[in-house]
């Protein structure tokens, strides 16, 4: 006498959707971080800048570098890095020391950036692997 057991696994996990709600999400996760640091830095230029002329500002941009980078960049305006404090006419070559707006916002998107991932996972990811 053969004894049989039939096991059907059904749901988001075996169905495929799991696996493309974490695509989706990281995907999301990366974009949304990248967009909180350009708006951060940008905020940032808004208190330090004494004269904007508005081209630096213009330039500041999020896109996508590789297929899962995003980067926040001033697009390699030459004069970025004396504005960031870490070119070669920087303190004590000149009394300017530079602003450090991107150091700044660094450390801040750092610190930020396991909350929005938290924030959008449950949100809007979670709902769809149940």
């Amino acid at each position: 006498m053969a004894d049989e057991v039939k096991v059907t696994a059904t749901g988001p996990l075996f169905d495929g959707r799991a696996a493309r709600a974490v695509q989706a999400f990281t995907d999301q996760a990366r974009e949304d971080i990248a967009e909180h640091g350009e708006t951060l830095v940008l905020a940032e230029l808004g208190m330090v800048l004494r004269h904007p002329s508005g081209y630096y500002e213009s330039q500041v941009t999020t896109e996508r570098a590789a297929p899962d980078v995003s980067v926040v960049s001033d697009g390699g305006v030459v004069y970025g890095p004396w504005l960031e404090g870490v070119g070669s006419r920087n303190a004590p070559v000149t009394r300017f020391a530079g602003y450090g707006h991107w150091r700044r916002t660094k450390e801040r998107v750092a610190r930020d950036a396991p909350g929005i991932a938290q924030q959008l996972l449950q949100t809007r990811f979670l709902p769809e692997m149940r």
